[in-house]
């Protein structure tokens, strides 16, 4: 006859024997090691590049930032024409994406029959698919010239000597049309992101809301936005970091000169364009020292924008309870 309390010892003695079997030590190792590689491969990159970039630190300190010429022959480098560059045509292109991403998003999730839904859902994920330099070369011979003689001379013609934003001769290779090619670029991610965030709003708010009398719009409008907001924000700011850091594609149409103008006609430079044109032909330790401190700015507005977006579509998720 068994012994019961044999059957209890055998009990406790199996979790310990599981503990320490060979390829299940193996194996949490093995998920540890993946873990804690990505923190580490971060840390690299940010110890890396900040090396690198010290000469440039200690040489000009805070005028890097807010210095306006670059002229490697002379070893004078101001990163601001760089910085302002990235950061209007990212946030005019932000402007433009942001109406029509949300548009987008309601017209699928709440309007828009399945059949129809779907199709174009999958030809608006369809764009962010496309190569960098393929928008680059589309706009080179499809927009440029569209923005030059159908936008830009008819509102410099009537507009220039009134507004700042529109003076200048129309070049076509400008601010705006950088803006425009990366407001294509980000309109998939800001799209599936408040795609989300709108399907997460819970479905009795929904239903409470067309019990009440709401129609479609105002149910909408009134329940399902206000409830995902932060969510959106986060979705727009998310994609605002895919546009800041965006290069080959900017590069081929925003002009790439290193000048701060008040016009949008006018050609720009951004961080990332500077350092793909540039990092190659660069001679000498202080001219590659400055290139990588543009390229630490331009990775720490990066990771700050990702995390504070990131942050804003976690809050949504959890008040979906999801």
């Amino acid at each position: 006859m068994a012994n019961p309390a044999d059957g209890g010892l055998m009990a406790r003695l199996l979790p310990s024997r599981s503990k320490g079997n060979v390829q299940d030590q193996f194996y949490r190792l093995a998920l540890l090691l993946f873990g804690v590689s990505i923190p580490l491969l971060f840390l690299f990159i940010v110890l890396r590049i900040g090396t690198e970039a010290w000469p440039a630190m200690e040489a000009f300190g805070w005028g890097f930032i807010t210095g306006t010429e670059w002229n490697p022959v002379l070893r004078e480098f101001g990163a601001l024409p760089f910085i302002f560059g990235t950061v209007v045509s990212s946030v005019l292109a932000l402007m433009i994406a942001l109406p029509l991403s949300v548009g987008l998003a309601i017209f699928l999730t709440e309007l828009a029959p399945r059949w129809l839904a779907a199709p174009i859902a999958f030809a608006t994920e369809l764009l962010a698919a496309i190569p960098s330099v393929v928008y680059g070369l589309w706009g080179i011979f499809v927009l440029v010239p569209w923005l030059r003689f159908t936008i830009q001379e008819p509102l410099s013609r009537h507009f220039g000597d009134v507004i700042p934003i529109f003076e200048g001769p129309a070049y076509g290779f400008s601010m705006m049309a950088g803006a425009v090619i990366l407001s294509i670029m980000i309109i998939p991610f800001i799209s599936a992101v408040t795609r989300e965030v709108l399907t997460a709003v819970p479905r009795d708010q929904r239903e409470a809301a067309l019990a009440l009398g709401a129609t479609r719009w105002e149910m909408t409008w009134q329940v399902a936005l206000p409830y995902a907001l932060p969510g959106i924000i986060g979705g727009a700011i998310l994609g605002l970091g895919r546009a800041l850091g965006e290069t080959m594609a900017i590069t081929m149409v925003i002009g790439n000169r290193p000048d701060i103008a008040a016009s949008l006609f006018a050609p720009g430079y951004t961080m990332a364009s500077v350092l793909a044109n540039e990092f190659a032909e660069a001679t000498g330790a202080l001219y590659l020292s400055a290139l990588m401190e543009i390229a630490l700015i331009l990775f720490g507005i990066t990771i700050v924008v990702n995390i504070f977006a990131q942050l804003l579509v976690w809050r949504v998720a959890k008040r979906g309870g999801r």
